[in-house]
């Protein structure tokens, strides 16, 4: 076993804790970015002067009127930028536009001694606007070949050789819906500049060293000139990865303008119509299968709704690219992707960074051709698994490790849920209900862990001893719900050796812990638990010296275990504070650096060949649904769920990731129906799901009656912290099973071996059209809701169209 994968002797890691901050959230104690403007003076508070049209050129921008309104203090425009005029990395997002790009696009910032004053002075703003053309639905960006940024082209094997040795070939197109992260807290910012002129900026970001990045060249300073600091979000989901900076920037810029602290806070509102989604895709695709259902060839482009800017799209394209087999070896394949340019809001990150959109791609294939090819789903995809020792390796050329865990975690959800028991009630049920279906899906995933750039694959961590034995640690992860700081703490007691009371974890700071990745790609933990073990193995290490003189003894012989030193063969004891105090008495250093970079990665983005995940993470869920045949409603019965996190670093805080991701996921593909205004009137470009009133999320109601989760066990991972393995992303790709489990009872209305459309997000509206093509099914000269056929040379092909709400 790996010196990183290893456990001591009675680790805190693996023990079920509650999250470090969970009694502050639930008593309304803990902080959160806008809760620092009651503790700060004279505060500033920013209001964006938005424009509501979808795409054109400012002709007047005036902002004298704003400046007459009572409490109004400045006004900020592109005028005002001394460095660089621009919010993103790709250089293509001017903080003060004078082009609008989307519906509500801000095109200046007002700040007011109050909220209410602010406001008033950004009504008052006038803008003229010189209309363009816009471009707002998917479809019609890619008539118009409306495209920015790189066109990547997976590549493997002999496609075409693949295609003419299927027995069996299906075509079609399916397109499916972005989602918005309707995290707790919107996006806020509170900036401030001390008397040496450091500007200090508290933001809920994913990534403050790309914020102070952001910040200090749209200040024209060097970084160390800026410092970002991140408490704890209330919740991210990826959209605070970049979108943050340029709310960062402005409360920066006013501070730094007036000398006084500026706040910016987004609405509800706002932060829907202003920050980015996940990215809607369109998929056309072909597939070959051999006479026993086997994959041969598949041959896919894949385009994501970029939205104005590029923002993240290209590795989120990439990723879909990357995710699109998922658990299933596809010998040949060709698969291209591209970003469309629309007049919306630029589309982001989101938990599973466009794997979800690859692999839905995938999964919608396979849930369509089974009945096709005479099959059952779950047989169908269970032949065209990843076998271990076949010497299989992934489209773009990376061999898949563990891959046996594939059909392990399925054979014990299956096991776990008795799936062939109620599969076998379930037809009985639905026979004896003409109109009410039931339907239980499996389905499986397998997601890669790192950054999909190498460099980003990188950790950093400060820890800090003081004489009484206390210890704290910084280190770069962002913490936004996700229980990433409680796993920090038992990482570094465990390494040290003491109980976690004695171990106090600091605010994520850019001066503390310099050039971090993001807290994203589920890497969180497998970067700072590496980072801050490295750290806390240098003390340690300093400290089993200075033991080892106290106890006679040699450094190799003393462990430290629940904070007390002592020596093998040797009855006498040094407790833990003790020892810092002779530490300290001896001048040993107790301060130290920790970095962790993940090794083995490689990835040549133009061939779009290498090895960018470290590890696969894996997992199964079976669902079962009901569904009513008059309405389309539905509910979930239940749901049950193997998932591997290695061995887990902390038992309780995973489990309830993959709850939450399941539950997240559900949402994306059967309830969050994002609808933007395509016509020709003034609204034209405007969100129409602006609130909670609109947008239906996931509650209470929509939680399966019966809901079980099982970490699988004996599966250490080695060369991650501890055997342990991410937890973030991947449990929100189990979600599949639901959209699959209604595409079983809608089919359940229909005559036997039916393929059934089933548009993402299967909301109960797009379920009863499916359950309509289904009964009318039986009149289809080929039993079918969607599929033409034609014959020719022993190989039956079909067209089908797909369509997203």
């Amino acid at each position: 076993m790996s010196q990183l994968s290893q456990r001591p002797e009675k680790p805190v890691v693996g023990v079920s804790m509650p999250h470090e901050s969970a009694a502050q959230h639930v008593t309304g104690a803990a902080l959160y970015t806008d809760d620092l403007v009651h503790r700060t003076k004279d505060v500033l508070h920013a209001y964006p002067v938005q424009v509501m049209k979808a795409h054109g050129r400012i002709s007047r921008l005036d902002t004298t009127p704003a400046l007459a309104v009572p409490g109004v203090v400045r006004v900020l425009t592109g005028a005002d930028v001394p460095g660089v005029n621009d919010a993103g990395m790709k250089h293509d997002e001017p903080l003060f536009p004078d082009t609008v790009m989307f519906h509500g696009h801000a095109v200046a910032w007002v700040l007011g001694e109050t909220l209410e004053a602010a406001r008033l002075g950004a009504a008052a703003v006038e803008v003229d606007l010189d209309e363009q053309p816009s471009l707002i639905a998917l479809r019609d960006a890619i008539a118009a070949q409306s495209f920015h940024g790189g066109r990547p082209v997976m590549l493997t094997g002999d496609v075409d050789a693949g295609f003419a040795d299927s027995a069996h070939v299906f075509s079609g197109e399916f397109q499916f819906s972005d989602q918005e992260h309707f995290y707790l807290e919107t996006h806020a910012a509170l900036a401030l500049v001390d008397e040496s002129g450091q500007v200090f900026v508290q933001s809920s970001t994913q990534h403050p060293s790309e914020t102070q990045e952001i910040v200090a060249h749209v200040l024209g300073l060097h970084s160390h000139e800026v410092t970002v600091q991140c408490l704890r979000m209330g919740g991210g989901f990826g959209g605070k990865e970049m979108q943050p900076h340029g709310f960062a920037a402005v409360a920066a810029l006013g501070a730094r303008l007036t000398g006084r602290p500026v706040r910016v806070r987004l609405n509800r509102t706002q932060d829907l119509t202003m920050s980015g989604k996940r990215h809607g895709f369109h998929a056309e695709w072909r597939i070959g299968f051999d006479a026993e259902g086997r994959i041969q060839a598949l041959d896919a482009t894949l385009t994501a709704d970029g939205g104005w800017s590029l923002d993240l799209s290209e590795p989120v394209v990439a990723r879909a690219l990357c995710h699109i087999d998922n658990t299933y070896w596809i010998p040949n394949a060709r698969v291209a992707g591209r970003i469309a340019r629309t007049n919306k809001v630029s589309n982001t990150a989101f938990r599973g960074f466009g794997g979800p959109q690859g692999m839905l791609v995938i999964e919608d294939i396979m849930g369509r051709c089974a009945p096709l090819l005479g099959l059952d789903p779950m047989e169908l995809r269970e032949r065209n698994f990843y076998r271990p020792g076949q010497g299989q390796t992934t489209p773009y050329g990376q061999p898949v490790t563990h891959s046996e865990r594939i059909s392990t975690v399925w054979q014990q959800v299956r096991a776990d849920g008795r799936v062939a028991d109620r599969r076998r009630e379930i037809a009985a049920f639905n026979a004896a209900h003409p109109n009410t279906k039931r339907g239980l899906a499996v389905t499986g995933i397998k997601f890669g862990i790192s950054f999909n750039l190498t460099a980003f694959n990188q950790g950093g961590a400060l820890v800090l001893i003081y004489k009484d034995g206390s210890v704290l640690i910084n280190h770069g992860g962002t913490e936004m719900g996700q229980g990433l700081h409680t796993k920090m703490l038992q990482v570094a007691a465990t390494t040290l050796g003491i109980p976690p009371h004695k171990v106090r974890l600091a605010p994520t700071r850019t001066d503390k812990v310099p050039n971090t990745s993001a807290t994203a790609a589920s890497a969180g933990a497998d970067l700072n638990g590496a980072a801050v073990k490295n750290a806390c193995e240098q003390l340690r290490e300093r400290l089993l010296q200075v033991a080892a003189g106290r106890l006679g003894t040699n450094a190799s012989d003393v462990r430290i275990v629940e904070g007390v030193a002592r020596a093998l063969g040797n009855d006498e004891e040094l407790a833990w504070d003790d020892l810092v105090r002779t530490a300290y008495l001896q001048r040993v250093q107790l301060s130290a650096a920790g970095f962790y970079r993940t090794e083995g990665l490689h990835w040549d983005a133009k061939a779009f060949r290498g090895s960018p995940f470290k590890y696969f993470s894996y997992g199964a869920a079976a669902t079962e649904v009901e569904v009513d045949g008059f309405t389309g409603a539905y509910r979930i019965r239940r749901v049950d769920i193997v998932h591997d996190v290695g061995d887990s670093l902390s038992p309780m805080i995973d489990i309830g990731q993959v709850e939450g991701g399941f539950v997240q996921g559900a949402g994306w593909l059967t309830l969050e129906d994002m609808r933007w205004d395509t016509g020709d009137g003034p609204g034209r470009g405007r969100l129409l799901t602006q609130a909670a009133s609109t947008y239906k999320l996931p509650s209470f109601s929509e939680m399966p009656q019966e809901f079980h989760v099982r970490l699988l066990e004996n599966a250490t991972e080695e060369g991650a912290v501890y055997g342990s393995k991410a937890v973030g992303e991947p449990p929100l790709m189990l979600a599949f099973s639901v959209r699959e489990a209604l595409r079983q009872a809608a089919a359940a209305f229909g005559p036997a071996g039916v393929s059934v459309e089933l548009a993402s997000p299967a909301t109960p509206e797009a379920v009863y059209w499916a359950i309509e093509a289904s009964r009318r099914a039986a009149d289809s000269p080929n039993g079918h809701t969607g599929y033409g056929f034609a014959t020719g040379a022993g190989t039956r092909t079909g067209a089908a169209a797909l369509s997203g709400a």
